[in-house]
């Protein structure tokens, strides 16, 4: 039914309600000033939707050049673009990919919504203070969840990932990248690689569907019985899975030519799944691919590097470890991104503002670590050792 159509049977107090509850949002998109980030949060085909709603966005000038989207296609589909930075931070709405710096934080207006992801691991404590003075309500896109519980944002770049990391490994074990010359896979006559996927999770099962399809061998390992029960189930075919246990897993790492690792640990207290002895025992020309990285990583050799130089070598073993993975394929990773992004902000719209939002989504409060000002995620308060408040009862007073 349409909307016209839909409104007919509304009673007229709902339809006045809903029409006064709606708010437009001028939304800003700056260009990311890092050099490895080249994703963008609404494609012009999003921000057509949000304009032709009444809400005016603001386009840093190439600031999805990088995603494949020239800002000519944001122009034509409604964008004002600016090379402006003061008016892009100036927005109601303020949303960008990279987690904010102290230089993009100053430039904030103050009182406005702003998401990105929050990185807690390179978040630091001067940024943070400045948006608290601010009094912005900030959202972390990794922390976001939707009405099935789900996270969607990490959900849709850990799918990205888990392929991306396979085809990565595929390349680092030929000789044209340095490896060791192998085909990851197998072909008839030669005996299969052996990959090993730490992590029962979307990434891992991404990974794992890439690796069998190419004749692999895929041995899993997490610390859930009912994750692996589940893994097994959605991939529809039976393969090697273990629960965490050290000596098993160093006996598969001895044969395995890949391990790809997607267990997050305590980004506050790292425990590392593969330590560096069972790093030093893997073959020579082997391959490692650290998912977790951006949350203090599962391999104790990993250490975070940016997409233009993410490759090193440790005990003989080819290490890549780049934080933000999804940015080797930008418009994929941005459209994944748009579609999750377009629909929350008219639902803002659409409740009125943040705050009545807030009160009765769930999901959306669980990625709130800034609340009008206050800050409201534990995580950052331990680490930087400022008090921080239940966002649940912050919202009983508003």
């Amino acid at each position: 039914m349409s909307e016209p159509a839909r409104s007919a049977f509304m009673p007229q107090e709902e339809l006045i309600e809903k029409t006064v509850g709606r708010r437009h949002m001028s939304i800003g998109m700056p260009h990311d000033v890092l050099d490895d980030e080249k994703r963008i949060a609404l494609t012009p085909e999003a921000v057509k939707i949000l304009t032709d709603a009444g809400h005016d966005v603001f386009l840093e000038t190439g600031a999805g050049v990088a995603a494949g989207f020239s800002d000519r296609e944001y122009s034509d589909n409604g964008a004002m673009v600016t090379d402006m930075s003061q008016k892009i931070y100036g927005c109601d709405f303020v949303i960008k990919i990279a987690p904010f710096t102290r230089e993009e934080a100053s430039m904030l207006r103050g009182g406005q919504i702003v998401i990105s992801f929050m990185n807690a691991a390179t978040m630091n404590e001067e940024t943070i203070a400045l948006m608290m003075r601010k009094r912005v309500t900030a959202l972390a896109s990794e922390n976001i969840r939707d009405s099935d519980g789900m996270l969607p944002v990490v959900e849709s770049m850990s799918e990205i990932s888990g392929i991306t990391s396979v085809l990565l490994a595929s390349e680092y074990l030929s000789t044209t990248s340095g490896g060791k010359g192998v085909m990851l896979g197998g072909v008839t006559g030669v005996t299969p690689t052996e990959v090993v996927i730490i992590g029962a999770n979307t990434a891992g099962e991404y990974a794992a569907r890439a690796a069998l399809g190419l004749g692999a061998i895929v041995r899993v390992f997490d610390t859930s019985v009912h994750r692996l029960r589940n893994f097994q189930n959605l991939l529809g075919q039976r393969l090697y899975t273990s629960t965490f246990h050290p000596q098993v897993l160093q006996k598969a790492l001895k044969s395995a030519d890949v391990l790809i690792g997607a267990l997050s640990t305590n980004i506050l207290m790292p425990w590392f799944y593969v330590t560096e002895e069972m790093v030093k025992g893997m073959k020579r020309g082997s391959v490692i691919v650290d998912l977790s990285i951006d949350t203090g990583g599962c391999v104790e050799t990993a250490e975070p590097r940016a997409i233009k130089d993410p490759i090193y070598e440790k005990h003989g073993v080819i290490h890549y470890s780049a934080w933000n993975l999804p940015s080797r394929v930008p418009k994929t990773a941005s459209i994944a991104l748009s579609n999750v992004f377009r629909p929350l902000m008219q639902e803002i719209s659409d409740a009125g503002g943040i705050t009545p939002m807030l009160k009765f989504n769930t999901g959306l409060r669980d990625g709130v670590y800034i609340y009008n000002g206050i800050l409201t995620n534990e995580a950052l308060g331990q680490k930087f050792g400022i008090l921080s408040k239940d966002i649940n009862l912050l919202l009983a007073a508003f």
